[in-house]
């Protein structure tokens, strides 16, 4: 059954010039059945060589961005004595979008190996253990700065805008 039949169901009745010229086609094609056999091996050994290269290009690549963001990665080293403040990650179950993520300020009693931090809470004294990544050093504000006062400057409205 031809495709044709199967798609519109009655048969295709072709000119014969047609269907002369489709069968030295297909004759010719099976006539150089050799070639096409070593036409399609190289077809099949150019791909396989395309897809050893975009192998590499993805490793070269991977291994880019891996340097770039490692670059990116910043180095904290806490002495005993710092004061810190710690993440709370526990926040998003809390409403505030406002809401400040670091509380603190905590006192670093001991550092440990594999960035294993101690500290202490400054206003319980309470001592626990937390990892070097959820903290950042604080800084205190600069003191002895005068801030001074800024004069209030009224808004002038055009005339006839709010009447």
């Amino acid at each position: 059954m031809s495709p044709y039949r199967i798609v519109y169901g009655k048969a295709c009745h072709i000119s014969v010039e047609i269907e002369h010229r489709a069968h030295w086609v297909v004759k010719a094609c099976n006539l150089y059945s050799d070639t096409v056999g070593e036409e399609r091996k190289l077809q099949l050994q150019e791909l396989e060589e395309i897809r050893l290269e975009a192998y590499e290009n993805s490793r070269i690549y991977k291994e880019k961005t891996k340097r770039f963001h490692d670059k990116q990665i910043e180095v904290k080293y806490f002495r005993i004595g710092d004061k810190v403040l710690l993440y709370r990650s526990r926040l998003k179950l809390i409403k505030g979008k406002l809401r400040s993520r670091w509380e603190g300020p905590y006192c670093v009693t001991n550092v440990f190996f594999y960035g294993v931090v101690e500290i202490q809470d400054m206003s319980t004294g309470r001592i626990f253990k937390v990892n070097g990544h959820r903290l950042k050093k604080f800084h205190e504000g600069v003191k002895g700065l005068v801030v001074e006062e800024m004069d209030h400057i009224n808004a002038i409205y055009p005339i006839g805008v709010y009447t």
